[in-house]
């Protein structure tokens, strides 16, 4: 009998030790498998991360751009080149320069060339030759990249009145040039 004691004892030693050693393994393997997932986790949340970031920058940048929208357009009609481009602000301009100095313009000329290198714009201007001469230098230092590609001065006929009196002599003035852009 005392061998059936023996042995009896035996069999769950060894049992134990199996579900032991079988269970610090399982536990390993979920450990490990939990570490894994653990890092991906951390990796995904890191890109979830910097993708909401990216968003906000772009949603920053279009409230900005919208925000800006206002100046842009006011930038955007000082470039002047090319036929689809807005020539209204430049031209008017031209017509509001003539009067300050005490002379008369009108637009004669507006032309878009093919190869989109300016806008050509031809101006008859009527006044004293010392209104020609203000309105040329007020061309000259208007906020735009002109380039001046003809001017012709022509002195008008001195006219006297019925009782003798000379009238200032009118001068008028063609003057072509090419806008090449906004200059701030």
């Amino acid at each position: 009998m005392e061998n059936k004691f023996k042995k009896f004892k035996k069999v769950p030693l060894i049992v134990s030790t199996i579900l032991l050693i079988t269970s610090c393994s399982l536990f390993i393997y979920l450990y490990q498998n939990t570490q894994k997932n653990d890092q991906v986790s951390s990796d995904l949340e890191k890109q979830l991360k910097d993708e909401a970031s990216k968003r906000e920058e772009v949603k920053s940048l279009d409230r900005m751009l919208k925000s800006m929208e206002g100046e842009r357009a006011t930038l955007d009609s000082h470039f002047i080149v090319g036929a689809s481009s807005d020539a209204v602000p430049f031209l008017n301009m031209l017509e509001t320069l003539a009067p300050k100095v005490g002379a008369e313009a009108a637009v004669a000329l507006v032309d878009a060339p093919k190869d989109n290198s300016g806008l050509v714009v031809g101006v008859n201007v009527q006044g004293s030759f010392e209104s020609l001469y203000k309105f040329i230098t007020l061309l000259e230092n208007a906020p735009y990249e002109l380039d001046v590609l003809y001017v012709d001065l022509e002195r008008g006929q001195e006219t006297t009145s019925a009782d003798g009196v000379e009238a200032p002599v009118k001068w008028s003035a063609v003057i072509k040039v090419k806008l090449l852009s906004f200059v701030p």
